[in-house]
């Protein structure tokens, strides 16, 4: 890894690349140091330390939720946006045939994402200012109508920024930004934990076991998340007038983990709905008692949430790989896989190893989310400050920045032989 970042460093156009992404993220870190006005912020951190959905908001936010600056939503409602945009191409025709027109109608859809992060944004930030008059320090329709922009404001901001490292930068930008916000929280994680040791507050052996812990997590994630299945793909040979196409071998690779992390964001959002509710509406009793019964450390959320993360990653695979077609472009350009008839057949083989795997990996999915919970509560702390989800969004991240180095070098390296 470290000679493929010397390598790329040398060259100037991933040099050029890097300093930009650098630069965006600078800005991001510097933004997220304004605050936004007229907020009670003692009732905010009482609210986040309450509602673990609000925990969960605040670690993808990288902390800004925690101190509301005008980052704090995030940029979230823009994954959201994202993720419905991908099930509307399946279920609506015409964004289905616009999506088949090419680059012309990838930034027709990507406009649509756009306008809908908007709209979910505005909706979030109201839900967030409504719902908790009790963070306002002036309840005023001017004081609201202010803030509710400012944030929304901030997330259009991040969402232009992801989109900028995307085409002049290195890596998906909204992933980027993401994994620079849980990162940043690195160092004030590690400075208090070291005055809890020298203080007493913390034992040695419970962070010795959890930084051990947290280093498997995250070699356990590395080989799930670079796991793939290769499946053998040959083409035939085809005569064309004087040339010769095909007759080469390749294969498909089909990945353990293909929905990534969407289906622990997906899961935990649903299982902690019900206390973001009651916390919006304290005095429903009925709210109260389904908060209080769906508590992550009951055996039952926990098992809830499990089938939750199998069955969204299920729903998430099927959305994103869609065998028949793979099996139709094979057969149209002439290829087959050894042993397997094309047609139906092909189609029924892909369909069962992409079964296998997608239970394989949805069983890590939520072994790795639901760990940190166990361990915590059997070493009774709460300093397991990596979450699955945000331990898989870093790993995957850095993965991906470090494979899209080795691309550009391969590239190169192509170029320059021919």
């Amino acid at each position: 890894m470290i000679e493929t970042i010397r390598n790329a460093w040398r060259l100037p156009e991933l040099r050029r690349r890097i300093l930009f992404t650098l630069l965006v993220l600078l800005i991001y870190r510097l933004g997220s140091a304004i605050l936004v006005p007229y907020i009670n912020y003692e009732e905010l951190r009482s609210i986040i330390s309450q509602n673990s959905l609000f925990g969960l908001i605040n670690v993808i936010s990288g902390n800004n939720f925690s101190r509301f600056s005008i980052f704090a939503m995030g940029i979230s409602p823009y994954v959201n946006a994202s993720i419905v945009m991908q099930l509307l191409t399946i279920a609506i025709p015409y964004l289905e045939n616009l999506n088949k027109e090419g680059e012309k109608g990838r930034k027709a859809i990507a406009a649509y994402t756009r306008y809908l992060s908007v709209a979910l944004a505005i909706v979030q930030a109201l839900g967030m200012v409504l719902g908790f008059t009790q963070l306002l320090t002036i309840r005023s329709t001017l004081v609201v109508a202010m803030v509710t922009s400012v944030i929304c404001g901030g997330t259009s901001l991040l969402m232009w920024m992801g989109e900028q490292i995307t085409d002049r930068g290195l890596g998906n930008g909204v992933s980027v930004i993401i994994f620079a916000g849980i990162v940043s929280g690195i160092p004030t994680t590690i400075v208090q934990t070291y005055n809890g040791i020298r203080i007493g507050s913390y034992a040695v052996y419970i962070v010795a076991f959890i930084l051990a812990f947290m280093f498997f997590s995250i070699v356990g994630v590395i080989a799930i998340q670079e796991g793939t299945r290769k499946i053998p793909v040959q083409y035939a040979k085809r005569v064309v007038g004087r040339k010769v196409y095909g007759g080469r071998n390749t294969h498909l690779p089909l990945k353990v983990n293909q929905s990534g992390v969407i289906p622990i964001i997906f899961a935990q959002t649903l299982t902690l709905f019900p206390s973001q509710m009651a916390s919006f509406f304290p005095n429903n009793k009925f709210l109260a008692n389904l908060s209080n019964s769906m508590d992550m450390t009951k055996p039952w959320t926990i098992a809830f949430y499990m089938l939750l993360i199998v069955a969204f990653t299920f729903f998430y695979t099927l959305v994103s790989f869609d065998p028949q077609e793979v099996a139709e472009n094979i057969q149209q350009n002439g290829g087959f896989i050894p042993g397997i008839r094309p047609g139906k057949p092909t189609v029924a083989y892909m369909q069962r190893i992409l079964n296998r795997l997608t239970l394989s990996g949805a069983i890590f999915l939520a072994i790795i989310a639901i760990l940190p919970t166990i361990v915590s509560a059997v070493m009774k702390t709460n300093d397991l400050q990596f979450t699955g989800t945000s331990t898989l969004i870093v790993v995957g991240v850095a993965l991906e920045m470090i494979q899209q180095l080795e691309q550009h070098l391969i590239m190169r390296n192509y170029k320059g032989f021919l």
